[in-house]
């Protein structure tokens, strides 16, 4: 297979509406719109949700819980996911952003003990749990929680 011979699967492509184009065409003078009303107008339509004047369903419908505006983004790695790492190696947090192992926006990182580990490392993190500092301390590495 070469990329200069791929065409679309047969029948999903379909030829796009030339409006406009003469009475002989079947979309010439209104162009498929009708006649008269806010529909057939440039720029015409309702907006998305709007129920004709009748009071909207995203209106009418209750509202329940809120929003915590102090909630902490905390990710979490496990064990498991240290061992892409060399033995004896120093892992905080720039090093798990270039492995990919961390993305985006956070307020911290948590290691959590699931999987095991063989080999010492040494991991610099915002928390850990009882049972991932076990192990780690196990391995002969050590964690430093910031």
């Amino acid at each position: 297979m070469q990329l200069n011979v791929l065409s679309p699967a047969q029948g999903s492509q379909k030829p796009r509406k030339r409006l406009g184009r003469g009475v002989g065409s079947g979309r010439g003078k209104t162009s498929g719109r009708g006649t008269k009303g806010q529909n057939s107008r440039s720029g015409g339509g309702v907006r998305p949700g709007f129920e004709g004047g009748q009071m909207p369903i995203h209106r009418r419908l209750p509202k329940r819980g809120f929003t915590n505006i102090f909630k902490k983004n905390v990710v979490v790695i496990n064990i498991r996911d240290l061992m892409r790492f060399e033995k004896d190696s120093v892992v905080d947090e720039a090093e798990l952003l270039r492995t990919g192992l961390v993305k985006g926006k956070r307020d911290g990182i948590k290691l959590l003990g699931q999987g095991e580990i063989k080999y010492p490392l040494t991991i610099k993190v915002h928390g850990a749990s009882k049972n991932a500092k076990e192990k780690i301390e196990a391995a002969g590495g050590r964690v430093e929680v910031l």
